[in-house]
């Protein structure tokens, strides 16, 4: 019965919705009678049952102004689609977009595809143009029928290099036309050969102390079993190793922490003058031991920053300390905190500067990458890691501040923190 009535109601609304869409032939036909009846003087009773037919009529009857509107409306879908052609498609990708025939000759190519190879136009062949044997391969694959779609990576040389992921299929059925997508994976490779190359050197610098602890443990259970001086001067080493260890894995550990949160905003104010003092304060011992003398130049007034306090007095710790190590054969160290910027973008410099034998120009650009070292047997005399600067450049990315290095051989070196106010 529930159907039924549904099926009722439906056919009511039909009968309505082709009234309402005839209202206006409808409207037309009754003034038409109404004005026969008028002048003619025909029967009301024949009025009546002429109007009742063509409420009929109306009622039964495909309505020309429905069809007209569905033609209408088809018309202008078939419009619509005629004007998503080819171009306008490959114009909405944003990766390098390539359409070709069956003579692997271009018909069209979007913008990014010219922004990423350029001298590339419509009627040139793409066997020239990729000379490579992958690419070579990828378009004899696909014209010659056996597969819809293939894949493959293509390295473009110049002017930069770039690695790309390249698809290739047909367009459609019976068109003749195939299309080459180009995704860039130039990001993605070098990440992976950053964290290669990290796993490669954080191995190599724990395999180093541990195969040194290693070969003392043998000597001492060996040859040296009943020799106090040489156990004595082994276990020596061997604690040094093992600390080098700790230092190694403990930066590691600070380093990861950051990157888990690398735009995490500080939202309190640190007093770099009371910070920087600390850190003046915590390394005098290694300044005494390095013979070196701090030197402060504070700007006068308040020097508070939103930040982290501990985290910029690891990134202090870290300048101070590197400055009395590797300067220390200038004696000195000056660390001046000044204000700069302009009214609108207001900050503050905090500038170590040592006097020691200075930086070499071509090691300043990648001096803050992991496991970088300028000297690398200095470095390990000195206790570094390798991950110090590293953890500096992190560290102030958080704060959006930024670091900046000035050297001369033979001059010292200077390394500046621009921290900003707001």
């Amino acid at each position: 019965m529930a159907d039924r009535g549904a099926d009722d109601r439906g056919v009511v609304q039909a009968i309505a919705t082709r009234l309402w869409n005839s209202r206006w032939p409808l409207a037309a036909s009754l003034v038409a009678v109404l004005a026969v009846y008028a002048l003619a003087g025909i029967s009301a009773y024949v009025l009546l049952l002429l109007a009742l037919a063509m409420l009929l009529a109306a009622a039964l009857l495909p309505s020309g102004a429905t069809r007209q509107s569905g033609e209408n409306g088809a018309a202008l879908e078939a419009i619509g689609l005629q004007r998503l052609s080819g171009e306008y498609l490959a114009a909405a990708v944003a990766d390098p977009l390539i359409i070709f025939d069956r003579t692997a000759t271009i018909v069209h190519a979007n913008v990014a595809a010219f922004a990423a190879f350029g001298g590339i136009a419509p009627g040139m062949s793409l066997s020239l143009k990729f000379r490579a044997p992958e690419m070579q391969a990828l378009l004899d694959s696909v014209l010659s029928g056996d597969v819809a779609s293939d894949v493959a990576d293509y390295t473009e040389k110049l002017p930069v290099e770039r690695a790309y992921r390249v698809s290739a299929s047909s367009v459609g059925h019976g068109t003749d036309l195939y299309v080459l997508v180009f995704k860039d994976q130039s990001e993605a490779r070098r990440i992976d050969r950053m964290r290669a190359d990290f796993i490669a050197n954080a191995s190599h610098e724990l395999r180093t102390p541990l195969a040194s602890i290693a070969g003392f443990i043998e000597t001492l259970r060996g040859p040296a079993r009943n020799d106090p001086a040489a156990r004595d001067q082994f276990l020596q080493i061997m604690q040094s190793q093992t600390g080098r260890m700790a230092r190694l894995i403990d930066d590691l550990l600070s380093l990861s922490r950051l990157e888990m949160k690398p735009y995490l905003k500080p939202g309190t104010k640190v007093d770099l003058r009371q910070t920087v003092d600390s850190v003046i304060d915590s390394l005098g011992p290694l300044a005494r031991e390095s013979s070196v003398v701090i030197e402060r130049d504070f700007a006068e007034g308040p020097l508070d920053v939103p930040g982290d306090r501990d985290e910029l007095f690891q990134v202090f710790e870290n300048l101070l300390e590197n400055a009395c190590k590797y300067g220390q054969s200038g004696a000195r160290v000056v660390v001046s905190i000044a204000r700069s910027g302009a009214d609108s973008e207001p900050g503050i410099d905090v500038t170590i500067r040592d006097f020691g034998p200075g930086i070499p120009e071509e090691h300043i650009p990648r001096i803050t990458e992991r496991f970088y070292r300028v000297d690398v047997e200095t470095s390990r005399t000195q206790k570094g890691t390798g991950l110090g600067l590293s953890i500096v450049k992190h560290i102030l990315t958080r704060h959006n501040a930024r670091l900046s290095i000035k050297s001369e051989v033979g001059k010292g070196a200077a390394f500046s923190v621009h921290l900003p106010t707001h």
